[in-house]
Formats: structure tokens, sequence, C-alpha cells
């Protein structure tokens, strides 16, 4: 069983993702803001968390911040009534893995840990498989039965960020943040260039596609049995 450990000031709120968290086989601890979060912290194993952003004490921003400064690679959910983009991006910024916004949808928010769950498991693992392909973290390479083939840099991290979420869209400009870093020269065309060049790359692969949705940004869809 996952410990889940919800940071929310707000004591209905708290209540009830403890309530919907319990009830989908989590474990849950609760914090009332960062302060007392990093004292759960320092008696309780804790797998993932769900963090408020507007907390007295300590806010979900510094409490990220110190925790990342830290060296901690607790996977981290901020939920936030705050949807300016410049919000989302300070949330990026001090190391935050997911941003939801409130009010949310409690499947949103359940399917969204589980992703956050597999994806620390592939971080620790550095390797990732899907059917018969295997992304290995540490060489930046891809390993099929008919071939083993070492990406660029950015190429592997985009495949990988994708695959690592199966059928979660994600926007050009998330992309961008993530792989190229917020003060990256480049623009969302170069998504588009390494998107492209991907395809051309594993265009004979039976495991997965990359799929534009237009107006919107890519997702990669499993394909094999």
């Amino acid at each position: 069983m996952f410990n889940v450990l919800v940071v929310e000031d707000d004591k209905n709120t708290r209540k009830l993702l403890s309530a919907i968290l319990s009830n989908n086989g989590y474990n849950v601890l609760t914090a009332t803001d960062g302060e007392d979060a990093l004292s759960v912290l320092e008696h309780s194993h804790v797998d993932l968390m769900v963090i408020d952003v507007m907390m007295p004490k300590m806010d979900g921003y510094e409490l990220t911040a110190t925790l990342r400064d830290a060296g901690s690679q607790i996977p981290m959910l901020m939920l936030s009534a705050k949807q300016q983009v410049a919000d989302i991006k300070q949330g990026f910024l001090v190391g935050i893995d997911d941003y939801l916004t409130k009010p949310f949808d409690f499947e949103e928010l359940l399917l969204r840990i589980k992703a956050l769950m597999r994806r620390s498991k592939i971080v620790n693992e550095h390797r990732l498989t899907v059917g018969n392909t295997v992304l290995d973290y540490k060489s930046y390479t891809v390993i099929t039965p008919e071939s083993t083939e070492t990406l660029p840099q950015k190429e592997f991290l985009l495949l990988f960020k994708l695959l690592s979420y199966p059928n979660v869209v994600f926007t050009r400009l998330q992309l961008m943040d993530e792989i190229w870093g917020m003060d990256a020269e480049s623009d969302e065309h170069t998504v588009n260039v390494h998107i492209n060049r991907l395809r051309t790359r594993f265009a004979g692969n039976k495991d997965f596609q990359i799929v534009t949705l237009r107006g919107l940004g890519y997702k990669a869809v499993k394909t094999g049995e």
C-alpha cells in the first residue's frame, strides 16, 4: 500500500481528499501546512505528496522548493485554485511533477496520481518497457527486437516523457518547458521537428505511435497486444 501525504489547510478539502484516496487503496497521511508536512516526513515514509498552494506558515511553493533543495525525489502533485500560466510555471520551477487546478475531477486526480507513481518507479529503475520496446534512460537508448538505437538527448527525453504517460495529452508549451527549459531560446516549432524525427525513426514500431491532436498537442498511444 502506498503512503500519500495530503498537505492542505482547509479542513473540508483535506477530509475529502483523504476519503477519496483511502477509498482507492492508499494509506493517507495529512498535514495542515508546509511546516507540518516537514514534521510528518521526519517520522513517516511517503511515496507521493498532494500539496495545496495557499497555506499559512509555509505555502506549497516554499515546501516544494525546500524538499527539492534537500534532494527529495518524492513525486509531488500540486493542487491550486490559481489557474494563471505564471502560477503553474512557478510550481514547475520549484520542482513539482504535476499541477491540477481546483475544482478538480476526482477520477482525473486518481489517474494523475497513478501516473506519477508509475513515473517514479520508472525513473528509479531508469528503464521503461512498452511491449517489446525498452527505453534505457542511462544511455538514451531504445532497444527493440530488431535494433538498438541511441537517440539525441532531447529526442529521447521527449519520447520517454510521452511513453511514461500513455494517452495523456501534452501541449507543445508543456513539453518545451520540461525538456528544453523555461529559458530556452527555441520556440514551440522545435517540438514539432523532434516529434517528426521520432515518427520517422519509429515508423515501423508496433508497440506505440505518437498522435497529434490538432490545437491541443501530442500523446503516445500503445498499439501492441
